[in-house]
C-alpha cells in the first residue's frame, strides 16, 4: 500500500467521528435556547456574508490551482475551512439564543425557497466528509486522490455557500 494512503487512514476515525458528531451537536444545539440572553439577532447578515466570502475563496482557490499556484491555493482552503467554522459557532449562537424566522412568502417561490433550504441543509451535512477527506487527501500529499475527490467536493461545498446567502436573501424580509 502506498505510504500517502497509509498516512492517509490515520485520519479515517476522525474524518468519521466529526462527520456524524457535528451534524449531531448542531441539531441538539438548535433545539437548545439559552435563557435571559439578548437574542443574537444581528449575526445572519453577518453568517450569510461569511457563506458569501467562502464562495469566493473557494472560486479563488479554484482559480489558484488551475493557474499553479499550489501555495495560495493551500492558504485559500484553510481559510475557507476556517469561514466555514465561524459561519457554523455563529449560526448554531444566533439559534441558540433567537427564536427561528418563518418564511412568510407565498404561491411558488415559498416551494422554492423550501427547495433550496432543504438541498442546502442536506448538502451542508452530506459535504462534512468531503471536505474532510479532500484536505486529508492533500495534507498526505496524496494529490491525485484529493484531486479525484475535489472534483466533487468543490461544487458540493459552493452550492452550500452560495444556497445559504440565497436562504438568507430570501427569508431576510422577515426577520422580526
Amino acid at each position: 500500500m502506498n505510504s500517502n494512503v497509509q498516512a492517509e487512514q490515520k485520519y479515517n476515525k476522525w474524518i468519521i467521528i466529526l462527520s456524524v458528531v457535528i451534524p449531531i451537536v448542531v441539531a441538539v444545539l438548535f433545539g437548545v435556547k439559552i435563557p435571559n440572553v439578548e437574542p443574537l439577532t444581528f449575526l445572519p447578515p453577518i453568517y450569510a456574508t461569511i457563506n458569501a466570502f467562502t464562495a469566493l475563496v473557494l472560486v479563488a482557490s479554484f482559480l489558484a490551482i488551475t493557474n499553479g499556484k499550489r501555495k495560495l491555493h493551500e492558504k485559500l482552503m484553510k481559510l475557507a475551512i476556517m469561514l466555514s467554522v465561524a459561519f457554523l459557532a455563529m449560526y448554531v449562537a444566533y439559534h441558540m439564543t433567537s427564536d427561528s424566522t418563518k418564511y412568510g412568502g407565498e404561491g411558488v417561490i415559498k416551494y422554492v425557497y423550501y427547495v433550496i433550504l432543504l438541498l442546502h441543509i442536506v448538502l451542508s451535512i452530506v459535504v462534512i466528509p468531503f471536505v474532510l477527506i479532500t484536505y486529508v487527501r492533500a495534507i498526505t500529499n496524496n494529490i491525485e486522490r484529493h484531486k479525484t475527490i475535489a472534483r466533487i467536493t468543490f461544487p458540493l461545498w459552493l452550492f452550500v455557500a452560495v444556497s445559504g446567502v440565497v436562504v438568507f436573501i430570501m427569508i431576510s424580509p422577515y426577520y422580526a
